[in-house]
Order: C-alpha cells, then structure tokens, then sequence
C-alpha cells in the first residue's frame, strides 16, 4: 500500500540544538577545508556519442560508455571497454584523495568516534515460527552475520542456516537478499548478489544435511515464495536491463529452470510486480503497482497449478493491500477514503461492489496498515503525523491504543508470524530513546522491553535531554509538526547552534528516530 499523508503531515522536521558550547579556539576553517585556488585539476570524462531508442524517443546519452553488463563486472580479466571506466573512476578517486586530503586526521577521528559507538557481536531478538526460534547475529571481526535457529527453545542447540562470513570470501561485494523456509521446516530458499546489480541468484539448501540442491536461478528480486507441498516455489524476475521486477514464476524442486512456469507477467512497464503468501498460508498472492493504483492475485497455496484470480482489477487512483482472515479478505484502500479505510470482502466475491466497511474512513487519521492475529486486529495508523498502534479484539470487547512515553517518536509493528500468539512485537525509538524492541501483551496491556539498543563510546543518559515536539504554521498555513532534542539545563536564548533537518516529498513523514552516531 502506499502510504500517504494528509496536508498538517506533509514535511517533517528535526532539530537538534547543539548547546552552548563554542568551537575550540584552535580550530580553524582552514585546518579543514581546502581553498578554491589549491584544488587539483578534476579528471575530464570523455563524451563519446551514443543513442538509446526507448517510447518512441531518442535518448542522447554521451556517458553511456561507462555502462557495464553484468558480464563485463564478473569477467576474470577486463576488455577495453571495462579498462577504460576502471581507469576514469581511479582518476576519480585520486582526485577525490586529493582535494580532501587535509581533512584525514578529521576523517580518522570521526571514523573512529561512529564505529566505536557500534557494537561489534551483537544480535537480533528471535523471532518464534513454526517451532524455531530465528534470529542472527554478528562476531566482532566479521562484516557478515550468521543467519541462525534454535528448535524449540532458546536454550536448544545452534543451528547455523547461512554462514554468511564464508560466503562472501572471494567476492568483493557479498549481500543475501531475501530467505524463505519451506512450511515443514526443511528447506531454506534465499537469493545472493555478488555483484551489487540487486540482481539475485537463488538457492535451495537441506537444512537437514547442509547440502544444496543443484537448482539455480538467476535474475531474480532475491526472494521465493513457497506453495504448501514443500517442493514448488515461485519468484520474481528482474528485467535485465531496467532492473523493474516484472515477471512471475513457479519452479518446482529437482527441474531445470528452462521448464519454469510464467504465471504472470506485468506488460505496463509503469507497474513492479512482487509475490508473496497471507499470514494465514491459506494463499499465495501476487501483488503489482504503481505509484497511484495496485492490483492483487491470488491463489489457493494448496493447488500450486491452479488458476490465479484477480481480486480487484486495476484502477488509476485505486490502491488497495491485502491480508486474509477466516472466509473474507481483509483490504486496506483508498476507495472513496483519501486516508484509506479498511473494508472486508468474501473471498469468493472479491471485487470492490462487495467490500463492507469495517473502520470507515477519517479525515484526521491516515491508515497505514494493519496485522491480523487469530483474535484481535492490530492497526498502524498516523495522526498528525505520530504513527499509533491500535489494538482491536474481533469481539468488540477491546480497543485500546499502546501508550508510548514521548512527545516525538517512531513506533511500528514488527515481525510476528504466528497467528495465535498473545503478544505483539513491535519497534519504538525516540530522539532520547534507543532503538528498541518491544512486546504487548494482549490480555493484560503489559510491555516488555526485549532489546534495547547499546550506546557505546561514552556515558548516555536519557534523563539529561529534553524532547519535544510542536507545531509551526508555514507561510502557506499548513502546520508542520517540528521535533526538537536539547540537553537539559540549555538556556533557551535564541543564540544556541542548531542542526536542522527538513523532508517533505512523496507524502511520507520523517518519524523522530535515535541515531548512535
């Protein structure tokens, strides 16, 4: 779903006041930054002409020169071409070397101050699906975590899923895109990129034995999605060469991948198109969208080659997301709701003339999201451009918001796959609170902090900063919310340095949030 914002949300602002500590009197504008009249020479690209035919256009482009294929990017030794652009951006850099050399020793210091306040061997809070707990973590001295799970229990034996420091050797850019494990808990699908394209080969690895299969497939978004027989899977595919996901397949285990099925495949080159499954297993969906409409399919997880239906199609201006409960799709949209509303839908009869509200549309409050759980419905929404957790028992006997401690922060909904649980997991941070996970507890209300982001490089004490937040009327009459942090005691004069930070594009807010750095 695209998430919009309603006029007073618009922009966001951050202020940081500094405090009233001056500049040490030894440093000087000098010491960091180099005169005009000393720069070097930048290195001068050459413009060779070349012309691209695309919508009926032609595209004059005389830098297309330094566009490689993939293929060039792996090759063992380079061609000319590749020679010539590893050159230019050498040239680049020892340019870039030199203009900022009297700024090393301020480069090491501040270098050394962020990755001091980063904590080397950390790890995730386990997530519970299925019977396993998932989780990863990182070991000081390694630049890639562990992607692990213990069965059962925490206190279970180690299971190592991806080594992911020992994939990466040999390769100078590493990354693992999205990963999947099959329904009975054996198989682990997940995609590599080694060439920073965000072009993804998958892989299928035996969680039982360690072993891969000899299935590969290349040119993928990174992730799979498994039907429920444990052995057929469908992917997105990249096009090539503008890298929009475009096209959907189904593999089935132990097949070659010239024998892949195309299910579907978004023509309208406007649309990206991705594929996924409910939270209940109940049914694969494919979901396609542009910047102002969508379109969801879906499918019956337990019939892999059955037939795709459409719940709603396509409409300019109609955004609709899915999720599924008992006999009815439940569908976030903005169908006469600019702040979208929540309505349900047999999934039998699914298109937009049968869909019943279930929390009508508001002008104050922006609809963002919701998760389903076996009983209660959990809402993300925004108003006056705070983000609220709302929960909902399906029985009406409660309706409650999660109390959150600050007048600015951020808080959102986290992992949580399993349906018949009592708590929810969810994020929260503010400009004086560490990025945090938390639990609520359904039946009772409780909070239980899990994790709580270190600080790390000196003393950090929430007590000593104030947080607040406040409205500021722009000069058109739209109130901009402004979040504001200061250390306690300042003296608020209107001469304190301050750092100011301002977004406002593509309807999106800019949440409060806790950096270390």
């Amino acid at each position: 779903m695209n998430k919009r914002l309603f006029g007073a949300t618009a922009l966001a602002v951050w202020a940081f006041s500094l405090g009233c500590n001056t500049p040490s009197q030894d440093m000087k504008t000098s010491d960091y930054v180099t005169k005009a009249s000393a720069l070097p020479t930048p290195p001068d690209a050459a413009q060779k002409p070349h012309t691209t035919d695309i919508h009926d256009l032609q595209l004059q482009d005389e830098y297309f020169w330094m566009r490689l294929s993939d293929a060039q990017k792996e090759a063992s030794e380079p061609d000319a071409q590749t020679a010539e652009v590893v050159a230019y951006l050498e040239a680049e850099n020892g340019y870039k070397e030199e203009v900022m050399a009297p700024t090393k020793t301020l480069q090491t210091k501040l270098y050394n101050e962020i990755v001091g306040r980063i904590k080397k061997d950390d790890e995730s809070v386990p997530v519970l699906d299925k019977g396993y707990w998932y989780y990863s973590r990182y070991e000081e001295g390694k630049e890639y975590p562990y992607t692990c799970r213990k069965k059962g229990t925490m206190e279970a034996e180690e299971e190592v899923m991806l080594d992911q420091p020992a994939l990466a050797e040999g390769h100078s850019y590493f990354a693992v895109g999205g990963r999947s494990v099959s329904p009975d808990n054996n198989l682990l699908i997940y995609g590599v990129d080694t060439v920073s394209r965000r072009q993804y080969t998958l892989y299928v690895k035996d969680l039982r034995t360690g072993e891969l299969f000899e299935d590969r497939i290349p040119e993928t978004t990174g992730g799979a999605t498994w039907a429920n027989d444990n052995k057929t899977l469908f992917y997105t595919k990249k096009d090539p060469m503008t890298l929009r996901s475009f096209q959907v397949y189904k593999h089935v285990l132990g097949t070659d991948v010239s024998e892949d099925v195309l299910v579907f495949e978004e023509k309208d080159e406007t649309f990206s198109c991705g594929i996924g499954k409910t939270k209940s297993e109940k049914y694969l969906v494919i979901g396609t969208s542009t910047t102002v409409s969508t379109e969801w399919w879906y499918l019956d997880a337990n019939t892999p080659n059955g037939e795709w239906k459409v719940i709603q199609k396509r409409e300019r201006d109609l955004e609709y997301d899915i999720s599924h409960y008992g006999d009815h799709f439940y569908i976030v949209t903005n169908r006469d709701a600019k702040n979208f509303k929540l309505v349900k839908t047999p999934v039998n009869a699914t298109g937009y003339d049968n869909w019943e509200d279930v929390l009508p549309h508001r002008d104050d409050v922006l609809l963002e999201g919701i998760d389903i759980f076996n009983d209660y419905l959990v809402v993300q929404e925004r108003q006056e451009g705070l983000n609220r957790i709302r929960i909902k028992r399906w029985d009406g006997s409660a309706d409650v918001y999660i109390p959150f401690n600050d007048p600015a922060y951020t808080a959102y909904v986290g992992a949580n796959p399993d349906f018949n649980t009592d708590r929810l997991r969810y994020s929260y941070a503010s400009m004086t609170t560490p990025n945090s996970v938390l639990e609520y507890t359904f039946t009772t209300g409780d909070i239980e902090t899990l994790k709580q982001q270190e600080v790390l490089g000196g003393e950090f004490d929430p007590a000593n900063y104030v947080s607040e937040r406040m409205m500021v009327e722009a000069r058109d009459g739209v109130k901009v919310p402004v979040s504001i942090v200061y250390r306690k005691g300042l003296e608020r004069n209107g001469q304190n340095p301050l750092l100011l930070y301002a977004y406002g594009s593509y309807g999106y807010s800019m949440d409060a949030s806790f950096s270390v750095a």
